[in-house]
C-alpha cells in the first residue's frame, strides 16, 4: 500500500508595508484641537502605549498597501510569484463591497494562473483566521504556495471628534508566504468567536439604495473590550500551546495584536513570559487591526529577532467578537 507524506505548511518569506504619511501624537493633538476635542501625547501613551501611527494617502487603498507588503513577502521567499496558487486578504477595509481586496490584488500582483483568492472578514484577529484557513488548504493537498495578508485603512472608520477611538488605529499591511513542506511550520491555530458581544466593537453601518445607513464609524466601549480581551487571549493562547503539545516557556517569541500595550503587557505575565520575548510594535504602529501581527512579525524577521527555527506565538482578539492564536516555528 503507498503511503502518502503528510504534508504541512512553513513561512517562507515576510512582508509589511506602512504608508508614507507618520501622524505622531502631537500631531494628531493639534488636529483635534481643531475641532474642540482636547488630548495630549501624555494622555495617550499613558492608556495605550503608541506615540505614533501611519495614515494611508487619499489615492491609496487597502489593496495597494497590500500590494506593498506582498511583493516584498514574495521576494524574501524567493518564489516565482506564479507559484501563487492561493491569496487570502484579512480585512475590515476592502476597497469596494466586491470584488474582494484579494482579487484586486491578484490582479495588481499579475497572477494569472487562476488560483484563488478571498478575503476574510474577523478584524483584528483576521490574519490569524487567515492564516489557519491557509495552512489547512495546504495540508488538504488543494493548494501549494500562499499568500495571507492583513491589511488595513483603518483611519477612514475614524471620527475625529471621538478621542477614545481615533487616536488608537492606523494603516498598514503585513504578508507571509506560506509554501508546503514535509517540515511542520504551523504547528497549531485555535479559533473562537461570540456574536453576542458585537455591540462593544464594531462600525454598524451598511449600504441601502446607495445610502449608508447607520453609523460608518467605529464604536468601541473600551472598558468592556479591556475585559473580554485579557480574559480570552490568555485562553486561546494556551489552547494553542497545548494543541502544539508545548508550554509557554518553549515559545521564543510571543507576538499580540498590537493594539494596547497593557492588554499586552497582561497576556505576556499571564503566560509567564519575560517581556523581553514579547515583539511590540504598537509604539510606533498603533493599531493596525489584521495588519498588526504580520507588521510585527515581518519587524522582528528583517532585524534579526526572530531566526529559522524560532517558535512563534501569534494571538489577535477583535470584534465580533473574535479571537484567535497559533503556534508558528519559522
Amino acid at each position: 500500500m503507498m503511503v502518502h507524506p503528510t504534508i504541512y505548511s512553513r513561512v517562507l518569506g515576510t512582508g509589511s508595508y506602512l504608508p508614507p504619511t507618520r501622524v505622531t501624537n502631537q500631531a494628531l493633538a493639534e488636529r483635534l484641537a481643531q475641532q474642540g476635542v482636547e488630548t495630549s501625547d501624555e494622555w495617550i501613551v499613558a492608556r495605550t502605549g503608541i506615540r505614533a501611527r501611519y495614515f494611508a494617502s487619499p489615492e491609496q487603498a487597502t489593496s495597494d498597501l497590500a500590494l506593498v507588503a506582498a511583493q516584498r513577502a514574495i521576494a524574501a521567499a524567493g518564489i516565482d510569484l506564479q507559484a501563487i496558487e492561493l491569496i487570502i486578504v484579512a480585512t475590515s477595509t476592502p476597497d469596494f463591497v466586491f470584488p474582494s481586496t484579494a482579487c484586486l490584488l491578484q490582479d495588481k500582483l499579475g497572477i494569472r494562473n487562476g488560483g484563488a483568492a478571498f478575503d476574510v472578514q474577523a478584524v483584528c484577529s483576521g490574519f490569524a483566521y487567515a492564516l489557519a484557513v491557509a495552512d489547512g488548504l495546504i495540508r488538504s493537498g488543494a493548494h501549494r504556495n500562499a499568500l495571507v495578508i492583513g491589511a488595513e485603512t483603518f483611519s477612514r472608520l475614524l471620527d475625529f471628534k471621538d478621542r477614545t477611538t481615533c487616536v488608537l488605529f492606523g494603516d498598514g499591511a503585513g504578508a507571509v508566504v506560506l509554501g508546503a513542506s514535509d517540515q511542520p511550520g504551523l504547528l497549531a491555530s485555535a479559533l473562537h468567536a461570540d456574536g453576542s458581544h458585537a455591540h462593544i466593537l464594531c462600525t454598524p453601518g451598511n449600504i441601502n439604495g446607495g445610502v449608508i445607513q447607520g453609523s460608518a464609524f467605529l464604536h468601541m466601549d473600551g472598558p468592556a473590550v479591556f475585559k473580554l480581551a485579557v480574559n480570552v487571549l490568555e485562553k486561546v493562547a494556551l489552547e494553542a500551546l497545548a494543541k502544539a503539545g508545548m508550554s509557554a516557556d518553549q515559545i521564543d517569541w510571543l507576538i499580540p495584536h498590537q493594539a494596547n500595550i497593557r492588554i499586552m503587557q497582561g497576556t505576556c505575565r499571564k503566560l509567564g513570559l519575560p517581556s523581553e520575548r514579547m515583539i511590540v510594535t504598537v509604539g510606533e504602529h498603533g493599531n493596525t487591526s489584521a495588519a498588526s501581527i504580520p507588521l510585527a512579525l515581518d519587524v522582528a524577521v528583517r532585524d534579526g529577532r526572530i531566526k529559522p527555527g524560532d517558535r512563534v506565538l501569534i494571538e489577535g482578539v477583535g470584534g465580533g467578537f473574535t479571537w484567535g492564536a497559533a503556534v508558528i516555528r519559522m
